[in-house]
């Protein structure tokens, strides 16, 4: 999938990359493919376990990840990303998110730096991808980082 990719969990710090996101694809006239999350419980192994029988906590996060949009795209007015798509999927955020950036031309993640050294440190999710995403990233900070 080209174009640019946003990770939005629900969060505060999602929301502030959204709308980043939402505009930069807007002044590239780029697509954009919002991407939800929802975490797979672990099994016993350690490996992912979802439950193909319970579509209800995707669903909600994809409705959630949905109204996120209309409010980010109505903040910009005319000016409008190429395309705008929403999908929620279950699975592990880092490598779900580094899958679906497979060829992209961007990623776009928020950060909340958690850790005794939070304003040193990216949060997990944002460090995976920036090691492993074969596109550019961009963590967003937090509002008190800026």
């Amino acid at each position: 999938m080209t174009g640019i990719i946003v990770g939005f969990d629900g969060s505060s710090y999602s929301q502030r990359a959204l709308e980043w996101a939402v505009a930069e694809a807007a002044i590239r006239h780029a697509p954009l493919a919002v991407v939800t999350v929802c975490q797979a419980v672990a099994g016993y192994w350690g490996s992912a376990v979802s439950s193909p029988d319970d579509p209800v906590p995707a669903e909600r996060a994809r409705q959630a990840a949905h109204e996120a949009v209309g409010k980010a795209l109505a903040a910009l007015g005319d000016n409008r990303p190429a395309s705008v798509t929403v999908q929620a999927v279950s699975g592990h955020p880092a490598d779900e998110l580094v899958a679906a950036a497979g060829d992209a031309d961007m990623i776009v993640v928020g950060t909340r730096g958690a850790g005794g050294f939070a304003r040193l440190l990216l949060g997990s999710v944002s460090t995976h991808l920036t090691h492993h995403a074969h596109c550019p990233v961009v963590v967003i900070p937090p509002d008190d980082r800026v």
